[in-house]
């Protein structure tokens, strides 16, 4: 249920009030998030001259969503979605200002900033179902694709700007990315209790191993959820390139930093584009074979990328691998989004943001291990032909995928369209 009038039916998020103030929330906390992580990884080396241990700031970040996944997805479901995230807004206002005690002491000591990783790791882990769980109580289904959309493009935004400024600010001393960042998490504080109170879900079900698994279960037995989510993650476990970039900005193009830095900005400034695009010209029929098409596009522009050897030819080929991969986005996670009932949501959003971190993560992983072996090159256009490959074959085995049209209402496999409730509970709901 949504907390949008139904009178106004307006198809642009920006259009309730509730969004607006979950948007400012989802900017606000992903600079935070964007300028205090290139400032720990520049703490870090700076103190251990040891790139290992840069490394592990991820790690410490990732395993608290894999290791609670059956606790965060379950608590989202039961309890308020509003108050969870501002419990872990406050959370991860306190590891902002103990990031800055630390920098403050001008300790030659780490193992603190990995306590206060898994802290902050564990309070991203219960925020992310949460908040994505949240957004479809805040819009009607006729605006959610545009609310995921503008919503992605707030972190893409950030994702952008929000490690240059924290690259300029440790310049400035090292305490102050970690203060802007406690600051901007202290107006999240503010901006998420300001969110209208969604409605009051059921009474749920006492806590049993069913219920805890109600999430796996709902996704392994709807194709359409199972085959959105996994589409994401084979396809940027292939084709993600992010891990090659210096080595191509080095060795490959001879750019130097300055060319590391425009590769690394161009993926989001498409993804950007492509949102403003989608704002005004949504995708109204079809949706589920432009996924298709557009994931397929995903890993072709990462071939070219891949083959390429001037910086005027990987620039726009990475930008258009951002804008392929924001019209999967959008189609994806709307699609998800209205197939998966109210009172399992959290639990299905908790997978799928493990899924998703973890196929960054080893996406990374396989794009290094085969560098290794036959080098970046090689590294990066397998992995673009094997994205191409995976957007074919999940279009043979996930046909209802395929076959979704609108992304106002649940379609069934044939185009005939649904209502928007389960025509069943998932078991363990």
């Amino acid at each position: 249920m949504s907390t949008a009038a139904p009178a106004d039916k307006s198809r642009i998020a920006f259009s309730y009030v509730g969004f607006r103030f979950f948007w400012l929330t989802t900017l606000l906390v992903s600079f935070a998030v964007q300028i205090m992580s290139v400032s720990i990884a520049y703490q870090i080396y700076e103190v251990t001259r040891e790139p290992l241990l840069v490394g592990l700031v991820g790690l410490c970040l990732f395993l608290p969503a894999l290791l609670l996944i059956l606790v965060t997805g379950l608590t989202a479901d039961r309890f308020n979605r509003r108050r969870i995230m501002a419990i872990c807004l406050c959370v991860e206002l306190a590891c902002a200002i103990g990031f800055l005690l630390f920098t403050e002491a001008e300790a030659h000591e780490v193992w603190p900033i990995f306590g206060i990783l898994v802290v902050l790791g564990t309070a991203r882990a219960f925020w992310s179902p949460a908040a994505q769980s949240l957004a479809p109580n805040l819009v009607p289904p006729e605006a959610l694709s545009n609310a995921i959309t503008v919503n992605a493009s707030a972190w893409q935004f950030a994702s952008i700007a929000g490690p240059a400024v924290g690259g300029v600010l440790y310049a400035f001393g090292a305490p102050i990315p970690f203060g802007i960042g406690a600051g901007l998490l202290g107006l999240a504080v503010v901006t998420v209790l300001l969110i209208p109170a969604p409605p009051k879900r059921e009474s749920a079900q006492a806590t049993s191993m069913e219920t805890l698994l109600g999430g796996f279960r709902y996704i392994f037995s709807n194709k359409v959820v199972l085959g959105a989510i996994s589409l994401d993650m084979f396809a940027v476990l292939m084709g993600g390139a992010v891990a090659m970039l210096p080595i191509y900005a080095t060795d490959i193009l001879h750019g130097g930093s300055i060319a590391n830095g425009l590769l690394r900005a161009s993926p989001g400034i498409g993804a950007i584009a492509m949102a403003l695009f989608l704002t005004r010209f949504p995708i109204r029929n079809f949706a589920g074979r432009i996924l298709f098409v557009f994931v397929a596009l995903f890993g072709a522009f990462t071939v070219v990328f891949g083959f390429s050897t001037s910086i005027w030819l990987s620039i726009p080929a990475l930008a258009l691998v951002g804008a392929s991969d924001m019209v999967s986005v959008t189609i994806r996670e709307t699609i998800m989004q209205l197939w998966t009932p109210e009172e399992v949501r959290g639990r299905v959003n908790a997978v799928n943001s493990v899924f998703i971190g973890a196929s960054n993560e080893l996406g990374e992983f396989r794009a290094g291990t085969v560098a290794h072996f036959v080098g970046p090159v090689a590294a990066v256009v397998i992995g673009g032909f094997g994205a191409i490959a995976v957007a074919g074959i999940w279009s043979v085995i996930f046909p209802g995928l395929r076959e979704q049209r609108s992304l106002d209402h649940k379609m069934v496999a044939d185009g005939t369209a649904e209502t928007l409730a389960p025509a069943e509970k998932p078991s363990g709901a």
